[in-house]
């Protein structure tokens, strides 16, 4: 327990990958975390099991994060266990590589309804529920976002526009106390990397070989900047946006 007692998160797409690590650590340093997902309810539950076991606070919220529906209910469910929010991790996104010729209008809209859309709504229903100290936003972008990658395009812009978003906000809610920050990841293991064969690729490898620290990154490499940009240690950042890629330019 530390830094972040008595707050409460919630935390988008945290059934797995580097969501379930932010929410684990969330807890680790005190917080009480909404474990929110969307079809991985095993996920979700374990990520639950792992936080309490070791006396954190820890509920698994389902819910589509692309739907205000379900936006709305999610926060409903964390002000009905906690009382109150502090933290908003977006976590949640998809992504799909393919040529642009193979770009359908469903990808594009389910790219943009999630990884776009879906933290849109969320910050605006985390808005009537943080207090009158204020709120930490932090969004989970990606390297891409500046460093576009081949037959990626439309994930690397749904990321540019996060980022356009973060910047954006952190001036708009500056005067309700509300920071906006975001985290921008490189190649990081998770399990959707792991599914897509991407471990031992030659894609991982030449990302190794530009990597100045020699590895990928894990999950676990991620977290610790969440719960600092969650606490009042990061108090004078707002619109910054965090490169964690072991210095992958």
């Amino acid at each position: 327990m530390g830094q972040l007692n008595g707050k409460v998160a919630v935390v988008t797409g945290a059934s797995k990958g580097i969501g379930a690590a932010i929410a684990k650590s969330l807890a680790s340093s005190g917080a009480a975390v909404v474990v929110n997902y969307s079809t991985s309810k095993e996920g979700a539950d374990k990520v639950v099991a792992d936080i309490t076991k070791k006396d954190g606070k820890a509920v698994a919220v389902q819910g589509d994060m692309s739907k205000a529906a379900d936006v709305k209910r999610v926060f409903a469910e964390a002000k009905k266990h906690y009382g109150r929010l502090d933290v908003l991790v977006n976590n949640a996104g998809v992504y799909n590589f393919a040529p642009i010729e193979q770009v359908t209008e469903a990808d594009f809209h389910r790219h943009y309804n999630t990884n776009v859309l879906g933290p849109v709504l969320a910050i605006q229903e985390a808005l009537k529920y943080f207090g009158t100290a204020g709120g930490s936003v932090i969004n989970i972008s990606s390297v891409v976002a500046r460093n576009p990658i081949a037959n990626g395009v439309i994930y690397s812009s749904t990321k540019s526009a996060l980022d356009g978003i973060t910047r954006g906000l952190a001036k708009e809610l500056a005067p309700k106390k509300v920071r906006v920050n975001s985290i921008s990841p490189g190649f990081t293991i998770t399990e959707g990397v792991h599914a897509a064969n991407f471990v031992g690729s030659d894609i991982e490898k030449n990302v190794i070989a530009n990597t100045p620290l020699g590895r990928s990154g894990q999950p676990e490499d991620i977290a610790p900047l969440a719960v600092f940009l969650a606490s009042d240690e990061s108090a004078w950042l707002t619109g910054e946006s965090i490169r964690a890629a072991g210095g992958l330019t």
